[in-house]
């Protein structure tokens, strides 16, 4: 299976070299910064560490569209699933990890948690629809229809996600359920219909190489990025909890927002690229698969972490902000839910997602939150009520019965 070829000028060969040689630079500082012992202060340590871990997401974002080439569909998508949450899961789970050594650090894993998924939707949704409206002049993107796998798990994956903060902890048996569901969710994308990749840019670069030269090639930047988000999650998030410290400023706002910013960014560029090239819904799919894998895979990880360095079965106890976060990621999930359930997303839609997020940086009490939570619910039901193809689609997200159901028995 051969990927798509460029027109072979030498533009499209040095903008690639280019992304992937400065993309690789970032882990490389940062090797060099880590095993030469060049940094010991909490900002230099946050920004090469937190640079390695980005310039890493890109790396592997490019390794994996080439792996499709190689590997089975089903296989691909369990991959590509895992390494869109590697970066932010390297992090939040070393905050567990502490956790069960440390009850401090739960405020840290949830603050890293809920970060990452309000991010995701807040700007990584709203991202890929602005760019094709300010180059196309188009006000809508429709999805392709076999997105809704991932709106069907992502609508099991946020109802669950309500039970959370309502409960109070973080448990093993969430860990169950949700790793479960997410199986259930590789396994049900990998009988969809297989779509050769369309690959642009440093992937495309890599896929035009021979065969075994390309799979060297992918499987030396997995390695490669994959030390570098290893080596650096620790130092990472100590260092912005120690910043947080040394200038005054809330633990708690530095992980829930820089954190994820370093390792999601990667994603949001990607996603608003497929659109500056017209292929928009490539982007939000990327951007609702990676809220299924955060929402699933991500959590559950969690009390798993925390369980075994913990060593007992004891449950990550959560405290009234960390609920009260939880329940706000989980209202903003249902309301991104409501609107793309009709498989078409608007400007009008991208920008009221983005407007509503923004002002949760700078109101961080208890009342607002509570405040955004109802914004968002209230927000939900009235899309419901106004829209009849909103309707429609958030109806068809119900379970029905199964025809040998509904004809009754005997």
């Amino acid at each position: 299976m051969d990927a798509k070829r460029g027109d072979g000028g030498g533009s499209a060969v040095i903008a690639p070299l280019a992304w992937l040689a400065t993309s690789l630079a970032f882990p490389v500082a940062w090797f060099v910064a880590h095993f030469a012992g060049l940094v010991h202060d909490p900002v230099p340590t946050s920004l090469t560490s937190g640079a390695g871990i980005c310039g890493a997401a890109f790396l592997l974002s490019w390794a994996t569209e080439v792996a499709q080439l190689d590997i089975p569909r089903a296989l691909a998508l369990a991959v590509l699933a895992l390494v869109a949450v590697f970066p932010e899961y390297a992090v939040d789970v070393y905050f567990a990890w502490r956790a069960g050594q440390d009850p401090t650090y739960t405020a840290y894993a949830t603050a890293n948690m809920t970060g990452s998924n309000r991010l995701l939707i807040g700007v990584g949704w709203a991202a890929p629809v602005l760019a094709v409206w300010f180059k196309y002049g188009e006000r809508e993107v429709a999805l392709p229809p076999d997105q809704a796998v991932e709106v069907r798990y992502l609508a099991l994956a946020t109802l669950y996600s309500f039970i959370i903060p309502l409960k109070g902890t973080l448990s093993l048996l969430d860990t169950a359920i949700l790793f479960v569901l997410f199986g259930s969710y590789v396994r049900a994308a990998g009988r969809t219909h297989h779509v050769e990749p369309e690959l642009e840019g440093p992937a495309a670069l890599i896929a035009r190489l021979p065969a075994p030269a390309r799979r060297a090639v992918v499987l030396a930047i997995f390695a490669v990025a994959g030390a570098a988000i290893f080596t650096a999650a620790e130092p990472f998030a100590e260092g912005l909890v120690a910043t947080g410290r040394q200038f005054g400023i809330e633990e708690f706002l530095l992980v829930q927002w820089l954190a994820p910013l370093a390792s999601e960014s990667p994603e949001f560029i990607v996603a608003v690229l497929f659109a500056l090239r017209g292929a928009a819904a490539a982007g939000m799919g990327t951007m609702i698969s990676s809220k299924v894998n955060q929402w699933t895979l991500l959590v559950g990880a969690l009390p798993a972490a925390f369980a075994l360095s913990h060593g007992g079965l004891e449950a990550m106890h959560l405290d009234a902000r960390q609920r009260e976060e939880i329940l706000l990621t989980s209202a903003q999930s249902l309301f991104g839910l409501i609107i793309i359930s009709n498989y078409r997303f608007s400007v009008f839609e991208a920008l009221l997602l983005l407007l509503l997020f923004l002002p949760q940086f700078v109101y961080t009490g208890p009342e607002a939150r509570i405040v955004q939570a109802v914004v968002y619910f209230v927000l939900s039901a009235g899309f419901i009520v106004a829209s009849p193809s909103v309707r429609a689609g958030a109806l068809a997200l119900l379970p029905r019965p199964r025809a040998g159901a509904r004809a009754g028995g005997g």
